[in-house]
């Protein structure tokens, strides 16, 4: 028996009953409910013009996350609360702080992308309680977002102007009660035009509903199945949504790894990754995808994809990490590097689902990196991504591990290359054997995002880096490394 959508809008409990199930949420703000502030320019999560924040409740706790509402299915808000740039407005129709400092800061001009801008903000003006925001924080806040009129410095501006003005304060306990009543207990149907839409609240349950629905969508963050809908016009069937089982979001460290499950979001998941990898993964989290993305994205969902673009099985696979396997039959730990097996082909047996991802913590014997390549720095997808793990005895290689993505039809191993390192001293000699090998590794593709040469060109180029970052002799000065990276 199918149920309503139930979710917290415009100040009340908001019930859908008819809407497809692959009906996005901003088809549903727009063409439902005429609630057109929300703009659509690029449906497919890229140009931010369409975000909105998301509330849900996250151990006892109101938790606030902007996302692109082009991608995400209406039925993912059962149980949330949905803001819009119309909730901004306060009594009387005063602006709100981000909509004045846009305002005075003069970033608007032909507004399109306004009100996508000014949701990101509230977004960060709520995480940071009305206090001032640093340059960093701004600016992957400001991430998914495009403006092609103004140029980013007003709205920059904005984003520190806003907390200067009288602040305005939100009722985040009082929400929290009221998205903790629509929290359901156990498995939701709802049906309509022909499709389901499961969403599971337990791991069994969802163990039973692979099995019964081998064929099923699996929904995760919605930020690739999305486009399916939005680009591909796709007709998904049945679904199955991960996005309410609380044992997928389970982020543990144990003896020597960090277990994260398939339903923890790729920010989180860096986060978490980033304490023991700051230096490593530091700057790879802030270029993978934007805020948005990353809010709804999960880590699970990007290693199940396994598209050969993707950039976190590169360093996953070079670290030597796990993928947890579960079914009716039970579970699976496969090394994430046997789980491809083809282009976008992956080791899933019939009703097997990614439960978690093991990544190793750092040890005081390896030597990590990992880089990418893109047109632009941020929001864009690679054209190399490249991942190194030496483990050393001594000055001498014990093993080798490298893995591209951009490079081959899978993220792959480099073997030739790492059989040229193992073994050796990590030298000049040993690096300049590797980087030949790289050449009968892999025989690169040319797209529109790079030449079939200029990959291998880069790809031998990043290993280099790594030889120069992490040699055994004094390392290279930072300046001079980083002008070797704008170089290559």
């Amino acid at each position: 028996m199918s149920e309503p959508i139930r979710f917290y809008y415009r100040g009340a409990v908001h019930e859908v009953r008819d809407a497809a199930p692959t009906q996005t949420v901003l088809q549903h703000l727009r063409e439902d409910l005429h609630c057109t502030g929300t703009k659509e320019g690029c449906a497919e999560g890229d140009c931010g013009a369409c975000t909105v924040v998301l509330g849900s409740v996250v151990d006892g706790k109101l938790e606030l996350k902007a996302v692109n509402s082009c991608i995400q299915l209406t039925p993912t808000l059962d149980g949330k609360a949905l803001f819009t740039v119309e909730d901004l407005q306060q009594a009387g129709g005063a602006l709100h702080p981000v909509q004045q400092a846009l305002v005075e800061c003069h970033g608007s001009q032909c507004g399109f992308c306004t009100p996508g801008f000014a949701m990101s903000l509230w977004g960060l003006y709520l995480k940071k309680e009305g206090q001032c925001a640093s340059r960093k924080e701004i600016d992957d806040c400001l991430s998914g977002n495009l403006c092609r009129c103004t140029g980013y410095r007003p709205i920059i501006d904005a984003a520190q102007r806003m907390v200067e003005l009288p602040k305005v304060e939100f009722d985040a306990a009082s929400l929290a009660e009221q998205l903790e009543a629509l929290k359901r207990d156990s498995l939701a149907v709802y049906s309509a035009h022909g499709q389901t839409f499961l969403a599971p609240r337990t791991l069994d349950e969802l163990i039973q509903l692979r099995a019964a629905n081998p064929s099923a969508v699996l929904l995760a963050g919605s930020t690739d199945v999305g486009l399916w809908v939005t680009k591909q016009m796709r007709d998904l069937g049945d679904i199955i949504y991960l996005g309410h089982v609380d044992a997928l979001k389970m982020l543990q460290v144990g003896e020597g790894s960090i277990e994260i499950g398939a339903g923890v979001s790729l920010e989180d998941a860096y986060n978490a990754l980033c304490q023991h990898y700051p230096n490593e993964l530091g700057e790879l989290r802030q270029r993978f995808a934007s805020l948005p993305i990353r809010n709804a994205g999960t880590l699970g969902g990007n290693v199940a994809n396994g598209s050969p673009i993707g950039d976190s099985m590169p360093w996953l696979i070079a670290l030597g990490a796990q993928v947890l396997l579960c079914g009716a039959a039970g579970e699976r730990v496969l090394a994430l590097e046997d789980f491809y097996l083809d282009y976008m082909k992956k080791d899933l047996q019939p009703g097997e689902f990614v439960q978690a991802v093991r990544v190793p913590l750092p040890r005081e014997d390896v030597r990590f990196r990992t880089y990418k390549l893109a047109k632009r720095f941020d929001q864009d997808i690679s054209a190399v991504c490249a991942a190194f793990a030496l483990r050393m005895d001594g000055e001498a290689v014990a093993e080798a591990r490298i893995a591209f993505g951009g490079m081959a039809a899978t993220p792959r191993r480099a073997a030739q290359a790492e059989a040229a390192l193992n073994g050796r001293a990590w030298n000049e000699a040993a690096l300049a054997d590797a980087m030949s090998a790289l050449a009968r590794d892999y025989a690169p593709l040319s797209d529109m995002r790079a030449s079939s040469e200029y990959r291998m060109k880069t790809a031998q180029n990043l290993l280099r880096r790594f030889w120069l970052e992490t040699r055994n002799d004094a390392p290279l000065a930072a300046d001079a490394v980083n002008a070797f990276a704008v170089s290559a």
